[in-house]
């Protein structure tokens, strides 16, 4: 059975469906405007994410370089100290070579060392940055009584020298027996190294 409306029926619901109408328009701008809300606070929430990544990133760096400083003072203190960093200290070399060869035990040891020179090779640069590579050629005579004694010898003269150690070369011949020869063993062998002494300058030390 069919419905039919009138002219008063519609009259009568007519207020009703204009304020359906009118809710719905409501409801659905509410609905926009949350989401519309929703996005900015997504899009915020999003930014501050990455500012706090950034921020995270950039106090890592920082870290980073901060025990890099650290380790670069440490580095530089220590050369500082030993005589590696700054002018070159022939007296303590010296003193350093009788030192070893006392402990050793060694026979006497000729030495000459020549005038110091910038460093150019592929090795070590002549200079990087403010600090400069310096070296000093030293030619050593040492008899020995075994090939051992010079790799101690080496050894010994390089773990604490007030300076980097670069042996070039080194010849070993045997030597023939000096009748002349008092007290102990004479020697049976004869070394002849060249070694360089590097140290680093400091271009901006006053």
């Amino acid at each position: 059975m069919a419905t039919t409306f009138s002219k008063n029926d519609l009259k009568r619901v007519g207020p009703s469906l204009a304020a359906a109408v009118l809710m719905i328009a409501a409801g659905a701008g509410i609905v926009f405007t949350l989401t519309q809300q929703l996005q900015a606070e997504k899009k915020s929430y999003a930014a501050a994410q990455a500012r706090r990544a950034e921020q995270q990133s950039l106090l890592a760096r920082v870290r980073d370089e901060e025990q890099e400083i650290k380790y670069k003072i440490g580095r530089y203190n220590t050369l500082a100290r030993r005589g590696i960093l700054g002018e070159e200290q022939r007296l303590d070399w010296i003193e350093h070579i009788r030192r070893v060869r006392a402990e050793r035990r060694l026979f006497e040891i000729e030495y000459e060392i020549a005038p110091q020179q910038a460093i150019e090779d592929t090795i070590l640069p002549a200079a990087t940055g403010r600090f400069e590579f310096r070296s000093s050629s030293m030619r050593m005579k040492l008899p020995l009584l075994h090939e051992h004694d010079l790799l101690d010898f080496l050894g010994d003269l390089g773990a604490a020298a007030p300076a980097f150690l670069r042996t070039r070369e080194c010849n070993v011949v045997r030597v023939q027996k000096d009748p002349n020869h008092k007290g102990g063993p004479p020697p049976q062998l004869a070394a002849e190294c060249t070694i360089d002494w590097i140290t680093i300058r400091d271009k901006e030390a006053k």
